[in-house]
Parts: C-alpha cells; sequence; structure tokens
C-alpha cells in the first residue's frame, strides 16, 4: 500500500531534492577542483593543509551521487529501509561538510604564511627550474602585476649583479627588460604578489565555506523530508 494524501507530495519533493543533491554534487565538485587548481597549479601552492579542504568536497561531492541512489529509490518505491539509508548517510555528509567549511575558515588564518613560504620557495627554485615552471612563474607575476614575494627586491640572487629581475616584472614585457631594472619604477612593478595572491585565494575558500553551507542545509531539509516519508511508509504498514 502506498502513502496517500500529504504524503504523496513529500514523495515527489523527496526526489526532487535528490535532483537537487546530485546538482549539489557535482557543484562540490567543480569548486573542489577549481580550488585545488587555483592552490596548486597557478600559485604552486605545496603546503599539505591546502589541499584538506577541496579534496573534502571533491569526495562528499562523489559520494552525494551514490547518496541520492538511495534517496530516488527509496522515495519512488516507497522502500522505508533505502529512505533510512539516504537519511543516515546524508547526516554523516553534512557533519562532514561543516567540518570542511570550519577547516576552510580556520586555513584561512594561517593562509598568510603559507603564501609567503610557497612564493619564496619558488622564488629560489626560479634559476634552476625547468622551463614549464619558470612560465608559471612568469605567468604568475605578468597576470597578478606584481613582482618576487614582497618586493623586486627578493629577485636580488637572480643576477650577479643582484639589480635585475625576470622579464614578467617589467609594465611592459620585452626581451630583457628586466635586466638591471630592479628598483626602476616605471619599468619594473615594486609590488610583491604576496597580498594578491592570498586575496585571490582567500576568496576561493570564502566560495567553498558558503557552497558547504548551503548545501548542507539543503540536505538538512531532505532530512526532514525523508523522517516525514519514512513516518508515512511506517503508517502505511501499521494499517495494513
Amino acid at each position: 500500500m502506498g502513502v496517500e494524501g500529504g504524503m504523496k507530495c513529500v514523495k515527489f519533493l523527496l526526489f526532487f531534492f535528490n535532483f537537487i543533491f546530485w546538482l549539489c554534487g557535482l557543484a562540490l565538485i567543480v569548486v573542489g577542483i577549481m580550488v585545488q587548481i587555483g592552490l596548486h597549479k597557478s600559485f604552486m601552492i605545496n603546503d599539505a593543509s591546502a589541499s584538506g579542504v577541496p579534496i573534502v568536497l571533491i569526495g562528499v561531492g562523489v559520494v552525494i551521487f551514490f547518496i541520492a541512489f538511495f534517496g530516488c529509490c527509496g522515495a519512488w518505491k516507497e522502500n522505508y529501509c533505502m529512505i533510512t539509508t539516504f537519511a543516515v548517510l546524508l547526516s554523516l555528509i553534512i557533519i562532514i561538510e561543516i567540518a570542511a567549511a570550519i577547516a576552510g575558515y580556520i586555513f584561512r588564518n594561517k593562509l598568510s604564511a603559507v603564501v609567503q613560504d610557497s612564493l619564496t620557495e619558488m622564488i629560489n627554485k626560479y634559476n634552476n627550474g625547468t622551463t614549464e615552471f619558470k612560465k608559471a612563474v612568469d605567468k604568475l607575476q605578468e597576470d597578478m602585476k606584481c613582482c618576487g614575494v614582497n618586493s623586486s627586491l627578493d629577485w636580488k640572487h637572480f643576477k650577479p649583479e643582484g639589480n635585475s629581475v625576470p622579464d614578467s616584472c617589467c609594465k611592459n614585457v620585452t626581451a630583457n627588460c628586466g635586466i638591471g631594472t630592479m628598483t626602476d619604477a616605471a619599468m619594473v612593478y615594486q609590488k610583491g604578489c604576496h597580498d594578491t595572491v592570498e586575496a585571490v585565494l582567500k576568496k576561493n575558500i570564502q566560495w567553498v565555506i558558503v557552497a558547504a553551507l548551503v548545501i548542507a542545509f539543503l540536505q538538512i531539509m531532505g532530512i526532514v523530508f525523508a523522517c516525514m516519508l519514512m513516518r508515512g511508509i511506517r503508517s502505511g504498514y501499521e494499517v495494513m
């Protein structure tokens, strides 16, 4: 005997929410991948703690696909066990998402030191780095319109005379434009990349936190509908 009346509406709402969960899972995967790329490829941040939040979000996004299966099938077939499994698993996911949001907020507080260390290491490895590595560093400086970590003076070991910077530091990039122009404000950007990179990363992490909390709220609504449907199914069994 299937559910009737208002429970029919709850059944279809739960089915609809599972479609939303599928989209949420996709959103988490996309956001996680974007932040991971931003942290490691574009900015070459190598601190292990930086990977924690995006990796958790990607993993949660993948798991949501499987959880949505229990929710959709359970709602459509009005299967008490499947809906119960769905509600329990979704509750666990919510706890993980909230933990990821908290971890992201905590990581914001140590981001400045991580960026400082990573950019310093980037500069120290530049001369002996691969062509691909140098291109990545140059692209960072060109895109961010910055030079060095805190200022152009951070490149003092770039050339023996201590007064040159990579051409990517130049306001108008041309061949050898950085030679002997480290402190020439008309030719070279004097501001370092630290503050700009930190601001971009904080914005990315903020999106991670917002995504995790919004999706967690939607999932709580899904659990409420699941519990209501479970109660309706149980009542139907008792009538029988």
